[in-house]
């Protein structure tokens, strides 16, 4: 028998109905002593219904960024010099840049914090 390729063998399986698969999967359980449930767990994100339960998942990295710097620039310059470890001009260069990310991939708490301190100095902030 000549072996066949990948690609092959997934055009095989193209052709196939599900109840022809689902047959074939019992037969290389049993054959090999193996089980699919893990390659079912992996096909699962897939699924229709799969979206909804990304979203539960809560997210553990935000991202703040600025996205107007409002009437009160300088003030805007100053926080945004607080929160990071920019100079003077990079500072003034992300705030003329806008919008561009103050902060990435920070926690919840500190992604709130920093969008507070921006807003309190006057500017429109979005976190992501």
């Amino acid at each position: 028998m000549a072996k066949l390729t990948q690609d092959e063998l997934l055009a095989q399986f193209e052709e196939m109905t599900l109840i022809e698969l689902s047959e074939f999967v019992k037969a290389f359980e049993e054959k090999f002593d193996v089980t699919a449930a893990a390659a079912v767990a992996v096909a699962a994100p897939g699924a229709p219904g799969a979206g909804a339960v990304a979203e539960v998942e809560e997210k553990d990295e935000f991202d703040v960024i600025l996205t107007g710097a409002g009437d009160k620039k300088i003030q805007v310059i100053k926080v945004v010099r607080e929160l990071t470890s920019l100079g003077l001009k990079e500072a003034k260069d992300l705030v003329d840049g806008t919008p561009k990310p103050v902060l990435e991939k920070v926690n919840k708490e500190a992604a709130d914090k920093a969008a507070e301190a921006l807003k309190a100095a006057g500017a429109a902030v979005e976190v992501k």
